[in-house]
């Protein structure tokens, strides 16, 4: 069934994997943008989550709202309480809010706006449906590419990722979204549970940049909440995709060395 989906954060790396998938389903799919855009494939709508400029229109006629757009922390919880008064005003679509394994028990600023826009969907009165993933392959490519002036990348020891590729978290809202809301849905994880060191290690091996990886030992409570392995779902390893199946992919192969 064809359904009027809005995107919030439709141009970010999730975004960009999963408006594609939309619209190969058949959905007419609109994706808000805070400018003016070149026509494309979906329909461009413009609105700011940060004032609410512009979001009743965005969200008239929508069935369903898939919520992506992040200011990594600061704002995220402005903004989605921005876009839910306009989806009610809009008539109460669907909301699927994505978010992240284990933040209520790891001590992050992030993770906590990210727990406090969960409550203010599951407490919107719009029908809602909460996915949350764990860390994206692209992550531990970012950790390493940030340091690529350094001459050692490093890494927190005795952290360990789950890492799962987009594409899948993508085909997972692909799904929701022809669904009725189901509320909190099943964490999404990776296929395995790697060292952060070693992933940084094959990383920097496929792109052939030569760099000694240091794993080192970090303060505070946040790390130690990654070392208790609280941002981890291994009993529910739904993706297939490996993180050495990344790196044979064009999208590491694609990034500078």
């Amino acid at each position: 069934m064809t359904k009027q989906v809005l995107v919030t954060g439709g141009t970010g790396r999730l975004g960009r994997a999963l408006v594609p998938r939309l619209l190969d389903t058949g959905h007419d799919v609109r994706v808000l943008t805070r400018r003016r855009r070149e026509p494309a494939a979906h329909c461009w709508v413009v609105g700011d989550l940060r004032t609410g400029s512009g979001l009743a229109g965005a969200a008239a006629e929508a069935d369903v709202i898939i919520h992506l757009a992040t200011t990594n922390g600061r704002g995220d919880v402005a903004s989605t309480g921005n876009l839910i008064e306009a989806a009610k005003a809009a008539g109460g679509p669907h909301l699927v809010y994505v978010s992240i394994v284990g933040i209520d028990y790891v001590a992050l600023g992030y993770y906590r706006a990210k727990l406090a826009c969960e409550r203010l969907v599951e407490h919107s009165g719009l029908p809602w449906t909460i996915l949350r993933a764990t860390q994206f392959h692209d992550l531990i490519a970012t950790m390493c590419d940030v340091q690529r002036l350094l001459p050692v990348t490093l890494m927190p020891s005795k952290v360990h990722f789950q890492p799962i590729d987009v594409t899948e978290v993508a085909d997972q809202l692909v799904t929701l979204a022809a669904e009725s809301a189901a509320n909190r849905v099943p964490d999404i994880g990776g296929p395995e549970v790697r060292e952060a060191a070693e992933l940084a290690r094959n990383y920097l091996r496929a792109i052939g940049r030569r760099r000694p990886v240091c794993a080192v030992p970090l303060p505070g409570k946040a790390i130690r909440d990654y070392r208790a392995g609280h941002h981890l779902t291994p009993n529910r390893a739904a993706g297939r995709i490996t993180f050495d199946d990344f790196l044979a992919g064009d999208r590491a192969h694609g990034r500078s060395r």
